[in-house]
């Protein structure tokens, strides 16, 4: 017998590959929603989530979208949250949980509380999931099985909704973490938003190089390359939203990986074996520490 719905009626604003994920979810292992509204504003869009069946409701309006809604979640680029929220906020019911999946949670508490209407719980939350594809067709029920889901509450927030967030996502699959928003983005940025930064950057080095060395680059890339192209195929609007909202985080880590590769590269130019060693042997001790957690 499937669990009661944690909502009656769930409206995701951004049907892309993590918001039609939930959808795909909640629609195959039950328990989330009774009612899956899906909100997106381009025709395409529109047509194709009607196409795919992963939502009872397809929604142009924003504000008709979450009109009635008792939980809503925000799927669209971290910098478009301001303007959505001002679009919704108005027509969010009392007692509605608002949540969202950004990859940044300082900025979206920035945005996001500031015009919370009374009644209303925000509860942000990122889920440590994703693939380089994006748009409706991209998403996938088992997206999150096995992956962390990281709660930021907010001081003094409704315990209820905030218990309401973390079983949609236990029953989306994912292992539910809390911390706070300042934590959570110095994390990120060193397991996330930084590599992103070095893959971009990476291909943009090959990409300027010689036609014919540049030619030779794509021919015989070998897997460590292909690993960076893989990150550096990802959607343009959420990383350009995510690096100016994770700004400070990001660079701060990037400062520090920049005095460590300087040092590598020391040691490289004066021949110390030893410090290569301890740098190849530290990183594949997280790469098993990864495997053991079940995270790579």
């Amino acid at each position: 017998m499937r669990p009661e719905p944690i909502f009656k009626r769930l409206c995701l604003i951004g049907v892309g590959l993590v918001g039609g994920s939930i959808a795909r979810a909640a629609r195959e292992k039950g328990g989330v929603a009774e009612t899956i509204v899906a909100h997106t504003r381009r025709d395409a869009t529109l047509a194709r989530v009607r196409e795919l069946g992963f939502a009872d409701v397809v929604e142009p309006d924003a504000a008709k979208a979450v009109a009635g809604c008792d939980g809503v979640i925000l799927c669209v680029p971290v910098g478009a949250y301001a303007g959505v929220m001002r679009a919704i906020a108005p027509h969010l019911a009392p007692g509605c949980v608002l949540s969202d999946v950004g990859s940044t949670k300082g900025s979206v508490i920035r945005d996001l509380a500031p015009l919370l209407p009374p009644g209303v719980h925000l509860v942000p939350a990122h889920p440590m999931a994703g693939t380089e594809h994006s748009g409706p067709d991209a998403g996938f029920a088992a997206l999150f099985e096995g992956r962390y889901c990281i709660l930021t509450p907010l001081p003094g927030g409704d315990p209820a909704a905030v218990e309401k967030i973390a079983e949609l996502w236990r029953r989306c699959g994912s292992m539910v973490e809390r911390m706070d928003a300042e934590t959570h983005d110095k994390v990120v940025a060193i397991v996330s938003h930084l590599p992103h930064l070095i893959a971009f950057t990476i291909c943009g080095t090959a990409d300027d190089l010689a036609e014919e060395t540049r030619e030779a680059v794509l021919k015989f890339a070998a897997s460590g390359f292909r690993d960076f192209t893989r990150i550096a195929a990802s959607d343009v609007d959420m990383w350009r939203d995510i690096f100016l909202n994770n700004r400070d985080a990001l660079l701060e880590m990037l400062a520090r990986f920049t005095e460590d590769s300087h040092a590598l590269a020391r040691a490289v130019r004066w021949g110390q074996a030893e410090f290569i060693e301890d740098r190849i042997r530290r990183g594949r001790r997280i790469r098993r520490g990864l495997i053991e957690r079940k995270q790579a």
